[in-house]
């Protein structure tokens, strides 16, 4: 029996309706594409033994056995890693976290790139992922990770951070936040987490702002945007250089020595931060060797020690505040405003705003 016309054009349309959504949901379906970054770090670090959770070797795996120990990340996302470094933190510099951030930037320009996650010691990730808020140039996301532990120890928090972290990567709703760094099932923006204890699984902590989000079994939830400028909005997205400026810290104490800031002079640094006490208050030692160092044309910028709450502005005291930055932030920070400017006024807006 032959098909009348009508029914053959309508036959016709629902085979064209079935193959759309078929296409549809086949693209639905497809997951992100999420590049892991391994910098070495804890995460990658082994121990002699399972009970061995300090003293071992940190930047030993390699990032293709990171994710192997991970099975479960491919029901998240379509997953490919790179080493980039392998190395414990507190022996990176700025000009490989300059590196990285090229890196970085230049995957998340890829149309096949959905987000990065990037694994790092525990020491200096709160300085690399400041650095990255504010020179990355994307509104894709970029999720920082490590662990407490080797990968060696019977309790590792590693494999859990990792897949975290790719979770919240490739989550709709991730872009446009900023960095951000994952551990122990807690989402900190960059410009306010900070490790708080040597040891603990919990120990970074965002004092101002509290977490940006959590994850909670599969899910993750946000909170909030943060308001600082940052990625997209921050004066130094993009910002390249073979040449960064030196910047220390110097920390005030009891008996602090002005001397200190004339060795700084005698090596020719760019910037001071002074991390001071209480609200970031200043010696008279400490200010004669700032009011030294500042007629030779060194920054300084004021923070506190405390590791909370703000520097508040003093016209009796010396150099820009750091706003809340902690003392390693605030040299982040300095170190790439000095590479367009030494006016006074524009570094303390950047302090403010950023």
């Amino acid at each position: 029996m032959s098909l009348s016309r009508s029914a053959r054009l309508l036959l016709s349309c629902c085979f064209t309706l079935f193959i759309s959504l078929s296409w549809l949901t086949a693209e639905a379906a497809t997951p992100p594409h999420i590049v892991i970054l391994a910098t070495g770090g804890t995460i990658a670090g082994q121990g002699a033994s399972s009970e061995q959770t300090t003293g071992y070797k940190a930047g030993v795996v390699g990032v293709d056995q990171l994710i192997q120990a991970v099975p479960e990340l491919k029901h998240v996302a379509n997953v490919s890693g790179e080493q980039v470094f392998n190395m414990a933190s507190e022996d990176m510099s700025t000009s490989q976290i300059a590196a990285l951030s090229a890196r970085v930037n230049a995957l998340l320009a890829r149309s096949d790139v959905d987000g990065v996650v990037i694994t790092h010691g525990t020491d200096t990730i709160e300085e690399t992922a400041y650095y990255l808020d504010l020179t990355v140039n994307s509104e894709k996301p970029v999720v920082m990770t490590a662990s407490m532990r080797p990968s060696t120890a019977i309790s590792a928090d590693g494999p859990m951070n990792l897949l975290e972290a790719v979770r919240v990567a490739a989550n709709p709703n991730a872009g446009g936040r900023g960095v951000m760094v994952v551990l122990n099932d807690r989402i900190g923006a960059a410009r306010f987490v900070t490790k708080s204890n040597t040891t603990a699984l919990d120990t970074f902590k965002a004092p101002e702002e509290g977490y940006m989000g959590r994850i909670v079994g599969p899910d993750v939830v946000f909170d909030y945007h943060p308001d600082r400028l940052h990625t997209t909005h921050s004066a130094f997205a993009g910002m390249t250089s073979s040449k960064q400026p030196n910047v220390i810290i110097l920390s005030g104490y009891q008996d602090d020595p002005g001397f200190l800031f004339d060795a700084a002079i005698a090596q020719h640094v760019d910037g001071i931060v002074f991390a001071g006490p209480g609200a970031g208050s200043v010696s008279s030692r400490s200010r004669e060797g700032m009011q030294r160092a500042i007629a030779k044309g060194i920054t300084i910028v004021r923070t506190s020690r405390t590791g909370s709450g703000n520097t508040p502005t003093d016209p009796q005291l010396p150099g820009v505040v750091a706003d809340s930055l902690n003392a390693p932030k605030a040299r982040i920070l300095l170190l790439l405003a000095l590479q367009k400017t030494h006016d006074t006024h524009q570094l303390q807006t950047w302090f403010h705003t950023h």
